[in-house]
């Protein structure tokens, strides 16, 4: 039995931390349903796009993030839309949103499904000066101070990874519905989830914020290296890059004789730590050129047999194939009826007594049948809701 089998959720979402978060309840049994607009939901048409569909199919985020959801299309701006939409609130236990529309109060949905938890995932929160603002990751990663901090120190700040943001707030969103699911338990009343993506960006930085608490020190663009520890950071090899981690000072001796560079034991410029890092730049001039003469292979099978932490660093293709995700089973093999077979991801984390479920992303209303069918809505009152544009 999945851990959350028989939980009903509800989904209305156009970025990604909403949807990950109904994603991620979805891999773990919850039975989830896109409540899409009848021309489909925004992440659909983000590319890239099925070989052969041009933008007609559905793009690789929302393949990805659909998985395991049912789909069902409505239009709840208007009167029967708005009285399907309560129908289904009605058998809900969760319901996701990440837009302030007027039917989305969490007000009115509680007065009318006391028991109905609303997941609310927003940029900032839906309080304070910026409650009405949406922001892309490149915002996001600027205000959280997260692209100050990335980067060649002498040029501008960077952006990270796209997705992360709405990856964290998703996750918190879904520590706070199963929260909250147990809170009802005992209560028998729902609440409000609210998440941002700002505050989840803030969460992550624990040490920055209490070191600067403690020292006043803003933490810096430092390229690719570790600030208070040398050399813990990227080497250019024969065929890429290699990150290396010796932390401590009998790391760095296996790492230095492996090398045959133990002269520098001894160097005044580098016989500490807090000088290696002071003069960084020249102790890499040291020794980069035995990784430039050496592949990533040959580097880590090296460092490994001395014990001195390193690993290569791969790019997305490499990922796919990487010997540990591969034996636990990680990647996993679909087939969905327009782009074919994919091959997509795991869960991310494992309850072997409660095993996570797959599922391909579903079509636009593949579901309005059986979905709209629970409710009595029979065969010709559908085809009416169809030709109204309200499913």
């Amino acid at each position: 039995m999945s851990a959350l089998e028989g939980v009903v959720v509800l989904e209305r979402s156009s970025t990604v931390a909403a949807a990950y978060c109904g994603r991620l309840l979805a891999t773990y049994g919850a039975r989830v349903t896109l409540l899409e607009p009848p021309t489909g939901s925004p992440l659909r048409r983000q590319g890239p796009f099925p070989p052969g569909t041009g933008e007609h199919g559905d793009g690789a985020l929302f393949l990805a993030l659909g998985r395991g959801k049912q789909s069902a299309t409505l239009d709840p701006a208007t009167p029967t839309g708005a009285a399907l939409f309560d129908q289904l609130c009605a058998n809900a236990d969760v319901l996701i949103v990440d837009t302030r529309e007027p039917w989305l109060s969490w007000e009115s949905l509680h007065r009318r499904f006391p028991s109905l938890i609303l997941v609310d995932v927003s940029p900032f929160g839906r309080s304070g000066p910026y409650a009405d603002f949406t922001a892309l990751p490149g915002a996001l990663y600027a205000l959280g101070g997260y692209s100050f901090m990335t980067g060649d120190p002498h040029r501008e700040p960077l952006q990270g990874p796209p997705n992360i943001p709405g990856c964290l707030a998703a996750a918190n969103a879904y520590v706070g519905v199963t929260a909250a699911l147990f809170s009802r338990l005992r209560t028998g009343e729902g609440q409000r989830v609210e998440v941002s993506a700002i505050e989840s960006l803030a969460a992550a930085h624990q040490w920055t914020v209490t070191r600067y608490e403690y020292s006043g020190r803003i933490q810096q663009r430092n390229n690719s290296r570790y600030d208070s520890l040398h050399p813990v950071t990227y080497y250019t090899c024969a065929d890429g890059t290699v990150a290396v981690a010796p932390s401590t000072e009998e790391q760095l001796e296996r790492m230095l004789l492996l090398i045959g560079r133990e002269d520098l034991l001894s160097d005044p410029r580098f016989n500490t730590n807090y000088l290696r890092v002071q003069n960084a730049d020249t102790f890499d001039e040291e020794v980069a050129p035995w990784f430039l003469e050496r592949t990533r292979k040959e580097i880590t099978e090296a460092c490994q047999a001395f014990r001195v932490p390193v690993a290569p660093a791969y790019e997305i293709d490499e990922v796919l194939q990487h010997e540990q995700l591969i034996a636990r089973g990680y990647w996993q093999t679909e087939e969905h009826p327009v782009a074919g077979e994919l091959t997509v991801s795991g869960a991310p984390f494992r309850l072997p007594e409660s095993p996570a479920l797959g599922g391909r992303a579903p079509l636009l209303g593949e579901h309005n049948d059986s979905v709209y069918g629970e409710l009595g809505v029979g065969a010709r009152s559908l085809d009416a809701l169809r030709e109204a544009a309200i499913i």
